[in-house]
């Protein structure tokens, strides 16, 4: 088992500094820390939108409003956004079928996400896609994908395209540790090598697949990074669970891809709090193991962070909480009240 306290990237977050700001001597934040708390503040209230998105659907799921497969993304929140807050508009994401959380931090709309949870036809994908297929070309996200590693060689098809027109642009491919058994995982990263292709990878290694642990399936232990070597490919881990370790590697990987220097691969330990998905009984590993990853949460750690920084007040953090509550009961009532999809429309947007 992975220890949860151990980092394995620091970030270069410090406390707030007061300064004079010319006016009758009077005393305040500098630029910086102003800019800082801002930005903080938007990662606190990315990670707690996903969180509260997340129990409603669990909530809705159990209703009966919410069918077939829901994967939660309660625990990796910091991972998405981390990651996430580091691309530029005109990169694009490919994720897998636990999709909500990248959706959400790249800034798909609530209200149409939620209403592609519910089936509606006013959901990112009409109605069609669920839960595993939110899509938002406009936002650059290039959807959720339900087969396993599927999203990998798009998201390569995806950068050959950014590199040929020479956009500057990279795709940020998200997949988890049980995507790696497959053997187009393997293909992917050797024609991105050879190709130079302008992507990241960014495993958010939870430790475990659908019903086991990766140390009982995987030859190589938990560690994927240092397996990079063998495509030349760089290759980084990273505590999934600091939002800003996350951020700040994730800019580094960005910076070198832009550069020219090719893919780049982080490896991100997290941990998701639920099941595989909210049918999982999770008989496949102890409790005592999620209790003590859930002392490390980030929604719950980070804004205590930076209330002790002094970046942020209690009152800041309570207002982002208020935000965020009401936006996501205005998604679910906006999702409930939405048309269900014309039976008509049920051959189109299919290719063959």
């Amino acid at each position: 088992m992975v220890n949860p306290t151990k980092s394995s990237s620091k970030s270069k977050s410090k406390p707030a500094k007061s300064s004079k700001n010319g006016k009758s001597g009077a005393v305040g934040p500098d630029e910086s820390d102003v800019a800082a708390s801002t930005d903080h503040r938007e990662l606190f209230r990315q990670m707690f939108l996903i969180r509260q998105f997340e129990l409603a659907c669990g909530e809705n799921y159990s209703k009966g409003l919410i069918r077939g497969f829901l994967h939660l993304y309660i625990g990796q929140e910091a991972t998405g956004v981390g990651a996430i807050s580091a691309l530029r508009k005109d990169d694009y994401i490919v994720s897998n079928y636990r999709d909500h959380g990248h959706a959400l931090a790249r800034g798909v709309d609530i209200n149409r996400s939620m209403a592609e949870l519910f089936g509606k036809a006013t959901g990112t994908s009409k109605g069609k896609g669920g839960s595993m297929h939110l899509f938002d070309v406009v936002k650059g996200f290039m959807g959720g994908h339900g087969i396993v590693a599927g999203q990998l060689p798009l998201a390569a098809g995806l950068a050959l395209a950014q590199q040929y027109q020479k956009t500057d642009g990279l795709t940020m491919c998200f997949f988890g540790d049980g995507s790696t058994n497959q053997g187009v995982y393997h293909e992917t990263l050797n024609l991105a090598a050879v190709w130079k292709l302008p992507v990241l990878f960014f495993l958010e290694n939870n430790m475990y697949g659908m019903g086991s642990s990766i140390e009982r399936v995987r030859a190589g232990g938990i560690d994927f990074y240092p397996g990079l070597a063998t495509y030349e490919i760089p290759a980084v881990e990273v505590d999934g669970m600091d939002v800003l370790a996350v951020k700040e590697a994730t800019e580094i990987a960005v910076e070198r891809i832009r550069a020219g220097g090719g893919p780049q691969f982080i490896e991100a330990k997290t941990f998701r709090f639920g099941g595989h998905s909210v049918a999982d009984g999770q008989k496949y590993r102890g409790q005592e193991e999620v209790k003590e990853w859930e002392t490390r949460d980030s929604v719950v750690a980070f804004p205590l962070k930076l209330i002790e920084m002094g970046l942020v007040t209690k009152d800041q953090i309570n207002d982002v909480k208020a935000e965020v509550y009401e936006a996501v009961a205005k998604s679910v009532e906006f999702a409930e009240q939405s048309p269900n999809p014309d039976p008509k429309e049920i051959h189109n947007d299919v290719f063959a």
